[in-house]
């Protein structure tokens, strides 16, 4: 089955089931309203923000669940004690449908991954030094 290609997060939110709407709706807004300056695309097929061009989080819709991809290992360790009773797997935070959503907790994460994502591509940040052409160490 060929994906469909979404032009906005509003596009991708509408073709969602209804019943998931409203919690997809209020999982941008919680994002938004966190980092307000943040861009919003669609990349991968999923709605996605960025600042200064570099992806922080995305998330989407699933049958039982929805998704926040942004479980950095800073992320994970910084929220553990909230983020137990949720499965976390490869970069992946689940939320299931059934529970309410935690808007507040979504906020601080998108927060906490804006800063990392300022932090990790600042001019000069984790930049490898140029080996001069033609020496030998």
């Amino acid at each position: 089955m060929a994906k469909i290609e979404f032009k906005s997060v509003d596009a991708y939110i509408a073709a969602q089931p209804e019943a998931e709407r409203n919690t997809l709706g209020r999982v941008r807004n919680a994002v938004r309203e966190a980092v307000p300056e943040a861009d919003e695309t669609i990349s991968y097929h999923m709605p996605t923000y960025k600042l200064q061009g570099q992806r922080m989080l995305c998330f989407a819709g699933w049958k039982e669940h929805y998704s926040l991809y942004a479980a950095t290992g800073r992320v994970i360790a910084a929220f553990k004690d909230e983020l137990a009773s949720y499965e976390i797997e490869k970069g992946t935070i689940r939320f299931p449908f059934s529970q309410p959503v935690p808007e507040e907790l979504i906020g601080r994460i998108a927060k906490f991954r804006a800063k990392e994502a300022l932090e990790r591509w600042q001019p000069g940040a984790g930049a490898r030094k140029k080996r001069s052409a033609g020496r030998r160490r």
